[in-house]
């Protein structure tokens, strides 16, 4: 599948979670509920995909985990906040480093509208 069209077809995903629930809900649950859209969409996903942290010569798992990872090259960061912050910005950007992934998305349920709660970053 090309990037484009999964691209699109994880959105639509996120935009029927939204659609469904509305905001105001814990992380936890939007989580869950895209991994059922996911699935019924069929794409292949990971949630809570531990990156390692690389330091100089060594490997170290210091607990990091990336939402989800769709199809092995796209992460899904999470929020439920009233608003995005630098800071988890920031976060997925280094998710992404970390991982060597070029395509993230941040993803704000909290918000009244989805699209006012999606930002997307390339590497």
């Amino acid at each position: 599948m090309k990037y484009n069209q999964l691209v699109e077809k994880v959105l639509g995903c996120a935009l029927e979670v939204h659609k469904n629930l509305g905001p105001g809900l814990l992380e936890s649950t939007y989580e869950r509920c895209l991994s059922y859209e996911l699935e019924q969409a069929k794409i292949k996903f990971v949630l809570q995909y531990p990156i390692p942290v690389k330091y100089k010569e060594i490997q170290l798992d210091c607990g990091y985990r990336v939402d989800v990872l769709v199809e092995d090259q796209i992460i899904l960061e999470l929020k439920s906040v009233s608003k995005i912050d630098p800071v988890h910005e920031a976060q997925l950007l280094t998710y992404m480093k970390l991982a060597g992934m070029k395509w993230g998305f941040l993803l704000n349920f909290n918000v009244i509208r989805l699209k006012e709660g999606i930002k997307s970053f390339v590497l």
